[in-house]
């Protein structure tokens, strides 16, 4: 589906790159929050914002975010930063990226302080994620 969307993302017609465009950021923005936020899904339908946010990550999907396949949790990507202090945030019920990814990393790096927020999807601006987002930095600003 990823390659499908990118063929069409990158069309050299403009109807064809639009529609596509719109239908990504739609179902990205739709499975991104626990709760849908209809003021966020409507700039699903604005053309350039949609034809940028769709192209952009899929622009990363196609690259495979430009990384091997697990290369975020081998053991020498990790001993990189593993004295770097890190607070995982993750929402219940993301399933954009599920919990057992947050799970693989702690598991990775058990020096990291790993935080499941219960009422939360995806989105960083969700109210909890942002809320423990935010007490995780004015903790690091005191290091």
């Amino acid at each position: 589906m990823v390659k499908a969307y990118h063929s069409r993302l990158n069309s050299d017609d403009e109807a064809t790159r639009l529609t596509a465009a719109k239908a990504w950021s739609k179902w990205e923005l739709t499975t991104s929050k626990l709760h849908m936020d209809p003021e966020s899904i409507s700039k699903a339908a604005e053309d350039d914002w949609a034809n940028a946010f769709a192209r952009i990550e899929n622009h990363y999907f196609i690259n495979e975010g430009f990384m091997r396949q697990g290369q975020l949790l081998e053991k020498q990507s990790i001993d990189k930063i593993r004295s770097i202090p890190c607070v995982i945030v993750q929402g219940r019920y993301d399933v954009v990226c599920p919990a057992t990814t947050a799970y693989a990393l702690k598991k990775a790096w058990p020096e990291a302080e790993l935080q499941i927020v219960p009422d939360a999807g995806h989105s960083s601006m969700e109210p909890g994620t942002s809320k423990r987002l935010v007490e995780a930095t004015e903790r690091f600003a005191t290091l």
